[in-house]
């Protein structure tokens, strides 16, 4: 007896969820169609294969397709905790990836924020899978565009935020210029799970790992809520802010983060909150180990989108 197979090819209902066996068929994040039409679209989920911003290990440009991989083991219906379908809920698509020419890196950024504003400009948010974390700087400035300075909720074992007076392209600086240029509001915004020093946070609250673990995921929670309120918000999700023995697959891990389950909790502890964007970065598949940090990184972005179906209407 056959079963319907390939459902990133051939599914015609943008809505619902369909078992395909995890082993085999065509991959799209969480088996969703692929599709360059967003009409009646809620979240275009999109990679951008982008790495050469690290400073450390190369390898995220691997994280959308190892994303993607780990997600069929995730595509069943109803996720627990959550006690609903978000494909019930939300018209999602995957988008594929953004192309750009990796000889031009000057050229890269533009190229990024014109890919997601297209996206946003017809409608759907994106969920974006990196790639390295500079990748969320352009996207912030597609959706500073279409919201204005918007709250940022930055989970990662490092501020980036570093002061760089030359504007290069770096995952350690780019929220740096965000807050210097207006496009994300530090006063509103707060990051999560940080373990290295700086010397100046430019106005961001900082819940840094000894913070949680020592407060707790309520606190953290409560914390979140107060700092964004009801604010346009943009949440980014840096694998390393997980310990590497949760993510070991990450171009700069640090000891001492947060575990997988107190991850989850905080994000599902924000349902309600105004939610206008997300992506998961800096999967980086070659360090990684039985897929444990890709499947980290596609249970979390799963959350993000059961927690953008849970957005005020």
């Amino acid at each position: 007896m056959s079963r319907p197979t390939d459902f990133a090819i051939t599914r015609e209902d943008l809505k619902g969820s369909d078992v395909e066996p995890t082993y085999a068929g065509v991959l799209s994040f969480m088996r969703r169609k692929y599709s360059r039409d967003l009409e009646g679209v809620d979240v275009a989920v999109t990679g951008v294969p982008f790495d050469l911003a690290v400073s450390n290990r190369s390898g995220a440009r691997m994280g959308p397709r190892a994303l993607r991989a780990a997600s069929s083991n995730l595509a069943w219906g109803t996720v627990a905790h959550w006690g609903f379908d978000p494909f019930e809920e939300l018209a999602v698509v995957d988008y594929g990836d953004c192309g750009f020419d990796s000889s031009c890196p000057s050229e890269v950024p533009e190229v990024i924020e014109s890919h997601i504003a297209n996206i946003i400009e017809q409608g759907p948010a994106t969920l974006m899978l990196g790639g390295d974390h500079f990748v969320t700087y352009p996207a912030l400035k597609a959706y500073a565009k279409k919201h204005g300075p918007i709250s940022l909720i930055h989970f990662d074992a490092h501020y980036d935020t570093w002061n760089d007076s030359k504007g290069t392209i770096d995952h350690g600086t780019m929220f740096y210029h965000a807050a210097k240029q207006g496009i994300v509001d530090p006063s509103r915004s707060i990051q999560i799970g940080m373990r290295t020093a700086i010397d100046d946070t430019i106005g961001f609250k900082v819940l840094d790992a000894h913070w949680v673990h020592q407060n707790g995921v309520d606190a953290v929670v409560e914390a979140i809520r107060e700092r964004v309120g009801d604010h346009p918000t943009y949440l980014t999700f840096d694998i390393d802010c997980l310990d590497p023995s949760f993510a070991p697959g990450t171009g700069t891990p640090v000891i001492g983060g947060l575990s997988s389950y107190q991850a989850q909790r905080i994000l599902r502890g924000l349902e309600g909150i105004n939610l206008v964007g997300m992506d998961q970065v800096e999967v980086a598949p070659a360090y990684d180990h039985a897929e444990m940090t890709a499947l980290a990184g596609a249970s979390l972005a799963l959350d993000m989108l059961c927690l953008f179906a849970r957005r005020p209407r």
